[in-house]
């Protein structure tokens, strides 16, 4: 049987992660060895006791500090790893996944002979990012990712889709720039040759710059509608334009672009540092400024 990892990683947050577990037990596993690995980032509402007291079938790691979303995704990885997974899904415990989620990443990783696979995802109804625009029977219909972006004059990763209606326009599997981290399923040999997330980074574009060193090292990445999931967006940190997200994606879009885009590129980008470290809001000239200086890892 194909032993596959499911890791999730918490940090508080017990009602979503709950709802991800309830989920994941409705998954069609025909012909598969499933482990869930739970992570706990630090919480302080202690979810570990939770979990095995209601689900014993669950593998839980406690860290006793937040190590970031890389961090903590390693620490299942390495699990995993040594356990014998042949395959292992990255999943955001703020999800609810469809029941053959799992199997559809499984064939498009064996399919077309991939490293990396993602799901179509879409905005859990309510968490969309422009909640006026829907219809009532719209919503859980509104996508969140249909593939991956990258816009490489100016560095920036965004989802294919967003905020569309799925009519069906993204049904095709395709190859793509980057898988998101909310929903990533790999082999282990993506991570035996290039190695586990960069916990520099701690939070924000870990997910880009590990697809793009798979990238680099000969793996391809294919995004999978047959995989569909739904996401309640920024469930885990303090949500979209808060201060954390802006410090990290600030941050690390540099870092990702000083590592991986065009040499023009690089000095558009040092130029537009230099320029919000004086214009920018405090939080932009933080990160500016701990780009600049080479300071990674946990900050805010």
């Amino acid at each position: 049987m194909t032993k596959v990892a499911i890791v999730l990683v918490v940090w508080n947050n017990w009602k979503d992660t709950e709802e991800c577990l309830l989920s994941l037990q409705k998954l069609v596993v025909t012909g598969l060895n499933v482990e869930i690995i739970v992570v706990d980032n630090g919480s302080t509402t202690h979810p570990v006791k939770r979990i095995s007291k209601k689900y014993p079938f669950i593998h839980s790691i406690e860290h006793p500090t937040n190590i970031g979303f890389s961090g903590g995704n390693n620490i299942g990885i390495k699990y995993a790893l040594s356990h014998g997974a042949e395959y292992i899904w990255l999943l955001n415990n703020d999800t609810f996944v469809d029941s053959r989620s799992c199997f559809a990443l499984i064939q498009s990783l064996e399919k077309y002979h991939c490293g990396i696979a993602g799901s179509k995802i879409y905005f859990a109804p309510g968490f969309e990012y422009h909640k006026v625009w829907y219809k009532n029977d719209e919503r859980g219909k509104v996508l969140w990712y249909a593939g991956g972006i990258i816009d490489w004059d100016n560095m920036y990763a965004s989802h294919r889709g967003v905020d569309e209606i799925d009519r069906g326009q993204y049904e095709r599997s395709d190859e793509t720039s980057f898988i998101t981290g909310c929903s990533m399923m790999f082999s282990s040999d993506v991570v035996k040759k290039i190695g586990m997330l960069n916990e520099s980074y701690f939070l924000y574009y870990e997910d880009v710059e590990f697809c793009l060193r798979a990238r680099d090292a000969g793996f391809s990445l294919r995004y999978e509608p047959l995989s569909k999931i739904w996401h309640k967006n920024s469930g885990s940190s303090d949500g979209p334009g808060g201060i954390t997200q802006a410090y990290y994606q600030t941050r690390n879009r540099y870092r990702l672009g000083m590592r991986y885009s065009s040499l023009r590129t690089k000095f558009a980008l040092l130029r537009e540092s230099i320029k919000y470290l004086f214009t920018g809001k405090p939080v932009q000239r933080r990160a500016v400024f701990d780009f600049l200086i080479g300071r990674t890892g946990k900050q805010v």
